[in-house]
């Protein structure tokens, strides 16, 4: 009998095995020569963790709350697209799995199922993440994300251009087709350049909560919070926009230190073990956001498989907590990692 994955590793190797190349790709995939893509995994590695002992540890608590909202675990779900090429079931499926884990999904403008359906199919809280590609077009998705009662909104800021993902493109004819589920069929959508201008007219349209995700310098995050943004998602967009930026987890302390407690900042790209998660916290994350592993249980066992990857996180974070004397997350703080 196989030996059923115990990591995300085990994971990424099943799912690399049972998706079809092209899909594999299109996931997998960073732009230009992938430098970004790398360096979010290899910076973790060189973040040391520094433990205390003789701490009580014999209860560690993993629960918080994201944006008031609360959850199982600082682990929550970033918005990727299309996980049809996952699974039949795509993001319905995922957010079952996710909502099974007790924390929260992020759904994506670019999904394979409609809004609506992925929250009928919720059984946990969601955000909408959104993508500006006109304001009519876009004051529409955020009208039915309220209606259909997602608790916030994710403006996507980094993608003024498609970053030019060269390794999927090799395979893109290949890949299966399926039509964008918030649009109708053939619906044209190039990305647009947005200017700062853009969050107060969101501000203006939506009582929900805005988040900027693709902030990863302190004079952005500093500028965010001047404009009313309502949280920070530092990110690169998982290495698939500009190649050579620093890795989300270089570039997290500048953010966090810029916004100084004003709004809460997270933090995605290469989180792959609980003690990333345990160093992203004490460098100032409040939660962080994983996407390609979710996608890799989905592939490998659908919603069970979904559930089951931040299962595993949450259990390695767990353990880190009570082997780094760390039984809280209140009580993580910078003087547990140790920077290159």
């Amino acid at each position: 009998m196989p030996t059923p994955p115990i990591n995300l590793h085990d994971y990424e190797a099943l799912a690399e095995q049972r998706m079809l190349p092209a899909a594999w790709d299109y996931f997998a995939t960073g732009t230009d020569d992938e430098l970004t893509l790398r360096a979010n995994r290899e910076a973790f590695a060189r973040i040391q963790l520094r433990p205390r002992v003789l701490v009580d540890v014999s209860h560690c608590d993993t629960r918080t709350t994201v944006l008031g909202i609360p959850v199982s675990m600082p682990i929550l779900v970033a918005p990727t697209a299309m996980h049809r090429y996952a699974h039949p079931e795509g993001e319905c499926a995922t957010a079952r799995g996710v909502g099974a884990a007790g924390t929260l999904m992020t759904a994506s403008t670019e999904s394979a199922c409609s809004l609506e359906e992925i929250a009928a199919a919720a059984t946990g809280p969601l955000w909408f993440q959104l993508y500006v590609f006109d304001r009519a077009n876009a004051e529409s998705l955020v009208r039915r994300a309220e209606d259909a009662g997602y608790r916030a909104l994710v403006l996507t800021v980094d993608s003024a251009r498609w970053g030019s993902k060269q390794r999927a493109a090799r395979s893109e004819a290949e890949a299966p087709q399926f039509r964008a589920g918030n649009f109708a069929e053939g619906a044209d959508l190039p990305a647009v350049s947005l200017t700062w201008d853009a969050l107060a007219w969101l501000k203006g349209i939506t009582r929900l909560p805005v988040l900027l995700k693709g902030i990863l310098t302190a004079e952005d995050a500093a500028l965010a919070v001047q404009h009313g943004a309502d949280g920070l998602i530092v990110s690169n967009h998982g290495g698939r926009q500009l190649d050579a930026v620093p890795a989300s987890i270089e570039a997290l302390p500048a953010v966090a230190e810029a916004v100084a407690g004003r709004v809460e900042v997270y933090v995605d790209g290469g989180i792959r073990r609980g003690t990333d998660v345990l160093k992203a916290l004490a460098l100032g994350a409040r939660a962080v956001l994983v996407g390609r592993p979710v996608l890799w249980g989905l592939a490998v066992a659908g919603e069970a498989g979904a559930r089951d990857v931040l299962e595993l996180l949450r259990a390695e974070l767990e353990l880190a907590l009570a082997l780094a004397g760390r039984p809280t997350l209140a009580s993580i703080d910078r003087s547990l990692v140790k920077l290159p």
